[in-house]
């Protein structure tokens, strides 16, 4: 059986390096973990290949600890990035935007060079 760690971090303001958590992304978070009834959860960020631009990113909700993940709190919600992911996502801001052009939660990536016409594949 192996050890599982993972760094936790706590963010107060936006970090220099790491991932952020907007105040609108993070209630959104929030709110769907209340909806689902679950306070065990967190959301987990991943990049994995694919995608037109070679890398797409991954959202959703986990609730296991890896070895090597990254734990960041903004307020009640973790943010946690696998040790693969964590070098492509250093100073990436995730907000979530609800207009009537779009819904969902975007990824202002500094690290990606370009992306795919459909935004949802980076490199």
């Amino acid at each position: 059986m192996s050890t599982e760690t993972s760094q936790e971090v706590t963010i107060t303001g936006a970090p220099a390096t790491g991932i952020a958590l907007t105040d609108v992304a993070a209630s959104k978070v929030a709110a769907l973990l209340t909806q689902e009834g679950r306070d065990d959860l967190s959301l987990r960020v991943a990049v994995q290949p694919g995608g037109c631009s070679g890398l797409k990113y991954q959202l959703y909700f986990d609730d296991r600890s890896l070895d090597g993940d990254t734990v960041t709190k903004f307020g009640a919600v973790s943010v946690v990035t696998d040790k693969m992911s964590t070098p492509y996502l250093m100073g990436a801001s995730i907000d979530f935007v609800d207009t009537i052009e779009k819904q969902g939660f975007t990824i202002d990536n500094p690290n990606a060079q370009g992306s795919c016409a459909c935004g949802d594949s980076f490199n």
